[in-house]
Protein backbone atom coordinates (compact mmCIF):
# COMPACT_ATOMS: atom_id res chain seq x y z
CA UNK A 1 0.00 0.00 0.00
CA UNK A 2 1.33 3.08 -0.73
CA UNK A 3 1.50 6.17 1.67
CA UNK A 4 2.54 9.09 1.83
CA UNK A 5 2.71 11.27 5.02
CA UNK A 6 4.27 14.81 4.92
CA UNK A 7 5.01 17.41 8.05
CA UNK A 8 7.18 20.25 8.52
CA UNK A 9 3.86 23.12 8.10
CA UNK A 10 3.36 25.83 10.53
CA UNK A 11 3.01 29.47 10.62
CA UNK A 12 5.81 31.65 10.19
CA UNK A 13 6.35 35.51 9.36
CA UNK A 14 7.06 36.91 5.88
CA UNK A 15 10.87 36.22 5.08
CA UNK A 16 11.01 33.40 6.87
CA UNK A 17 11.46 29.42 6.05
CA UNK A 18 10.13 26.55 6.89
CA UNK A 19 11.29 22.36 5.60
CA UNK A 20 8.70 20.11 4.71
CA UNK A 21 9.24 16.63 4.48
CA UNK A 22 6.98 14.01 2.73
CA UNK A 23 7.95 10.23 3.92
CA UNK A 24 7.12 7.79 1.14
CA UNK A 25 6.54 3.59 1.77
CA UNK A 26 5.26 0.91 -0.45
CA UNK A 27 5.81 2.79 -4.15
CA UNK A 28 7.07 -0.39 -5.75
CA UNK A 29 4.65 0.11 -8.67
CA UNK A 30 5.01 4.16 -8.93
CA UNK A 31 7.07 6.62 -11.18
CA UNK A 32 10.23 7.43 -9.87
CA UNK A 33 8.98 10.90 -9.32
CA UNK A 34 7.45 12.78 -6.09
CA UNK A 35 5.57 16.02 -6.62
CA UNK A 36 4.82 19.00 -4.21
CA UNK A 37 1.61 20.62 -4.91
CA UNK A 38 -0.20 23.14 -2.69
CA UNK A 39 -3.98 24.41 -2.81
CA UNK A 40 -4.85 28.03 -0.75
CA UNK A 41 -8.57 28.60 0.49
CA UNK A 42 -10.52 28.87 -2.72
CA UNK A 43 -7.99 28.37 -5.06
CA UNK A 44 -6.96 25.24 -7.32
CA UNK A 45 -4.52 23.00 -6.45
CA UNK A 46 -1.10 23.99 -8.06
CA UNK A 47 1.98 22.56 -9.17
CA UNK A 48 5.35 23.31 -6.93
CA UNK A 49 8.02 20.98 -7.29
CA UNK A 50 9.22 17.73 -8.66
CA UNK A 51 12.38 15.72 -8.22
CA UNK A 52 12.73 12.30 -10.39
CA UNK A 53 14.47 9.27 -8.34
CA UNK A 54 17.80 10.73 -10.71
CA UNK A 55 17.62 14.20 -9.34
CA UNK A 56 16.08 15.79 -12.23
CA UNK A 57 13.77 18.87 -10.55
CA UNK A 58 11.12 21.17 -11.56
CA UNK A 59 9.98 24.54 -10.11
CA UNK A 60 6.73 26.24 -10.77
CA UNK A 61 8.06 30.29 -11.82
CA UNK A 62 5.95 31.35 -8.68
CA UNK A 63 8.34 29.59 -6.51
CA UNK A 64 11.75 29.36 -8.77
CA UNK A 65 14.79 30.54 -6.23
CA UNK A 66 12.85 30.71 -3.24
CA UNK A 67 11.89 26.70 -2.75
CA UNK A 68 14.17 23.88 -2.91
CA UNK A 69 13.21 20.33 -3.23
CA UNK A 70 15.43 17.32 -2.15
CA UNK A 71 15.29 13.66 -1.47
CA UNK A 72 17.22 11.20 0.51
CA UNK A 73 16.87 7.75 -0.51
CA UNK A 74 17.90 6.43 2.30
CA UNK A 75 15.36 7.62 4.59
CA UNK A 76 12.26 7.35 1.69
CA UNK A 77 11.88 11.26 2.41
CA UNK A 78 11.75 13.58 -0.12
CA UNK A 79 11.92 17.63 1.26
CA UNK A 80 11.21 20.77 0.20
CA UNK A 81 12.71 23.79 1.74
CA UNK A 82 10.45 26.96 1.80
CA UNK A 83 12.43 30.32 1.90
CA UNK A 84 12.04 33.79 1.15
CA UNK A 85 8.00 33.16 2.44
CA UNK A 86 5.41 35.36 1.49
CA UNK A 87 1.54 35.61 2.50
CA UNK A 88 0.71 34.70 -0.66
CA UNK A 89 2.24 30.94 -0.24
CA UNK A 90 -0.15 30.42 2.51
CA UNK A 91 -1.93 27.32 2.05
CA UNK A 92 -2.38 23.31 1.67
CA UNK A 93 1.32 21.89 0.65
CA UNK A 94 1.06 17.99 -0.51
CA UNK A 95 2.71 15.22 -2.08
CA UNK A 96 2.10 13.46 -4.38
CA UNK A 97 3.13 10.01 -6.63
CA UNK A 98 1.30 8.28 -9.60
CA UNK A 99 0.82 4.86 -9.52
CA UNK A 100 -0.10 1.60 -11.59
CA UNK A 101 -2.58 -0.58 -10.05
CA UNK A 102 -4.29 -1.57 -13.13
CA UNK A 103 -4.55 2.29 -14.24
CA UNK A 104 -2.33 5.12 -13.22
CA UNK A 105 -3.54 7.23 -10.42
CA UNK A 106 -2.41 10.18 -8.40
CA UNK A 107 -1.66 9.16 -4.36
CA UNK A 108 -2.08 12.20 -2.17
CA UNK A 109 -0.58 12.54 1.35
CA UNK A 110 -3.09 14.35 3.77
CA UNK A 111 -1.33 17.38 3.51
CA UNK A 112 0.43 20.03 5.68
CA UNK A 113 -0.42 23.34 6.08
CA UNK A 114 1.64 26.64 5.81
CA UNK A 115 0.62 29.96 7.19
CA UNK A 116 2.81 33.10 6.37
CA UNK A 117 1.36 36.27 8.51
CA UNK A 118 2.40 40.19 6.98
Amino acid sequence: QVKLVESGGGSVQAGGSLRLSCAYSGVTYCKPELNWHRQAPGKEREFISSIASEGRTKYADSVKGRFTISQDKAMNTVYLELNSLRPEDTAMYYCKTTCFAGSWVDVWGQGTQVTVSS
